[in-house]
């Protein structure tokens, strides 16, 4: 399973934004298939701050762990958010 950020937009930003985004992808999430990887794709995010990550990975990395693979991280706010929340 892929999920590609920039579907939610290229800033991401606010928490309440990233709470909505994944109660948004919830159904899509109850889908996976536990012999597949979570793939988070970055390729196209501009902006990632702590907060919308925080609302959005971390309940994912709480409820799926080492499932969950990254993409497409090279953007400095990306990578600097990542090392924020610790998930780097």
């Amino acid at each position: 399973m892929v999920i590609q950020l920039k579907k939610f937009g290229l800033v991401l930003n606010s928490r309440p934004s990233g709470k909505e985004a994944y109660m948004a992808f919830g159904p899509t999430l109850s889908q996976w298939d536990r012999d597949e990887s979570i793939i988070v794709d970055f390729d196209g995010v501009e902006v990632l701050s702590p907060s919308w990550a925080d609302e959005f990975l971390s309940p994912l990395f709480e409820k799926y762990g080492e499932n969950v693979k990254f993409k497409n991280q090279s953007n400095a706010s990306v990578q600097a958010t990542l090392k924020v929340l610790k998930l780097s």
